[in-house]
């Protein structure tokens, strides 16, 4: 028997994603939305999803208490970052005037609004399907390279460090769609809205030993 936990800090896709992880669980394993952080520091996997600005999401995350219990997880045991929820463990992000945030990937988050040569087609946010570049991970196994998921944001992850990119596309400009490092997998697409290959990848997560 797995404890899963599920953050919530009031700006989450939790429903699907507590869906999502419920039909693909283990029989036996619990998967828990919480908002607890000692919840969360016993859980054997956290899952952190996000919407919304930067800003609210991370006052959410300190006056709940949570941005501590996210940074030891995410640090500790496998850990499942999701759209807000990769782009808020990096150190800033540049959206609502700048907010620091949780520094777990140095590098900062960036609006595609400031790519003034983008073709007039390409609308923010960014909405749609788009395919991934993978770098290796046990993540992705069975997902073949180039598979599509479904995306949703205006502003995206600009790591320092090109080893902690665990999946790239482009939207105006490449970006990382995945970061990678440790026991820690985060995604700026929305898995559990991805079809077949988004549960795939959800369920390597729950099977993942947080080794890479």
């Amino acid at each position: 028997m797995a404890s899963i936990a599920i953050v919530d800090f009031r700006f989450g896709n939790l429903r699907s994603v507590h869906n999502a992880l419920r039909r693909l669980a283990a029989p036996g394993d619990e998967v828990r939305v919480t908002d607890e952080p000692a919840a969360i520091a016993r859980a054997d996997r956290v899952v952190f999803p996000g919407q919304g600005a930067a800003r609210a999401c991370m006052r959410a995350l300190r006056e709940k208490g949570l941005a501590a219990a996210v940074l030891e997880a995410a640090r500790s045991r496998p850990f499942l970052g999701i759209c807000m929820g990769l782009q808020v463990l990096l150190e800033r992000s540049e959206e609502n005037g700048g907010v620091d945030c949780l520094g777990l990937v140095a590098g900062s988050v960036r609006p595609f609004a400031a790519h003034r040569d983008r073709p007039a087609a390409l609308k923010i946010p960014h909405m749609g399907w788009n395919r991934i570049r993978q770098a290796p991970h046990p993540l992705w196994e069975g997902v073949p390279d180039g598979s599509r998921f479904y995306f949703v944001h205006s502003y995206y992850a600009a790591p320092d460090d090109p080893a902690a990119v665990a999946g790239r596309t482009e939207y105006a400009t490449p970006f990382a769609a995945a970061l990678a490092r440790g026991p820690m997998f985060a995604m700026q697409c929305h898995p559990e809205k991805s079809g077949a290959r988004g549960l795939a990848v959800l369920r390597n997560f729950l099977r993942w030993d947080g080794r890479v």
